[in-house]
């Protein structure tokens, strides 16, 4: 289990190496059918898919509200100078077609099979486009590592953390293994990386910004939320009684059960580095 882990953790990592490095087309299509994945296995954890191999109404609006969106964010160019008011419309007109499937076809779905849709296209879907919103921001091609800083790092932090010194469990139903000092350890490790990161990096590459800090600051945010991604995925498990939310990655399970902590992470990110460094 462990060789098919780190493998399946090798080749991620180097697909994100690439597209990451790359941008544009080639990042936007990789999370495109991460985001599609991402949402049916969703759908299917909260109840509100069609079946194994079946799509429902509520299923097919959302993915293409998925289709739709994303086709906006890369016509808008995405990064700080996109058209907000496009990507909006497409967020709003899923709430509202998947409200119209609701009415039309009524008594076929409950309220909560409506919600569990529209939430799963803004959990998955929504939050995982910051990845490239962020990519194509300008300097973006180096804020976007503190997205990988902040999920990947602070995973590996707290786990290596927790491992040696984790005695006091700070979520014992919801995940037994996870400690305080492995949380403490995972924030603090994100910003060591990420200071690291910026001075040798960004700053070297960037005379005259002095970032290093910032972004040291960032990626410790970025860690906290990376953690509370991956405990409210993880509820999401237990609410269903399901172990993974699919198998496509060998060794990880699907896509929301390795992304868990990126999703909510990306847009931490995006959002400081607007504020803080744009």
């Amino acid at each position: 289990m462990f060789v098919t882990r780190l493998v399946s953790g090798i080749v991620l990592l180097a697909i994100a190496i690439f597209t990451m490095s790359f941008g544009r087309l080639p990042l936007l299509a990789v999370l495109y059918l991460c985001s599609m994945t991402a949402y049916r296995e969703l759908t299917k954890a909260l109840q509100c898919a069609g079946g194994e191999k079946q799509f429902n109404a509520l299923e097919t609006v959302g993915l293409l509200g998925v289709t739709a969106y994303y086709a906006a964010v890369y016509f808008c160019g995405g990064g700080v100078s996109a058209n907000e008011v496009f990507l909006l419309m497409c967020i709003v007109a899923v709430f509202m077609v998947e409200m119209l499937v609701y009415v039309v076809t009524f008594p076929r779905y409950n309220a909560g099979q409506v919600t569990a849709a529209v939430f799963a296209f803004l959990y998955a879907p929504l939050m995982l486009s910051f990845v490239y919103l962020t990519r194509m921001c300008p300097q973006g091609i180096y804020l976007v590592w503190l997205i990988l800083i902040s999920s990947w790092g602070c995973d590996t932090c707290a786990y290596a953390v927790g491992k040696l010194f984790g005695r006091k469990k700070i979520f014992p139903v919801l995940s037994p293994k996870k400690s305080l000092e492995g949380c403490i350890g995972g924030m603090l490790g994100s910003a060591l990386i990420g200071g690291i990161y910026g001075y040798l990096v960004v700053e070297r590459v960037l005379p005259g910004q002095h970032v290093a800090l910032v972004i040291a600051f960032i990626c410790a945010m970025g860690a906290v939320m990376s953690m509370v991604g991956d405990l409210a995925a993880s509820a999401i498990k237990r609410n269903h009684n399901i172990k993974d939310y699919g198998k496509l990655i060998p060794g990880h399970g699907g896509i929301m059960d390795r992304f868990d902590s990126m999703l909510v992470t990306a847009p931490m990110v995006y959002f400081l580095a607007l504020v803080m460094i744009l």
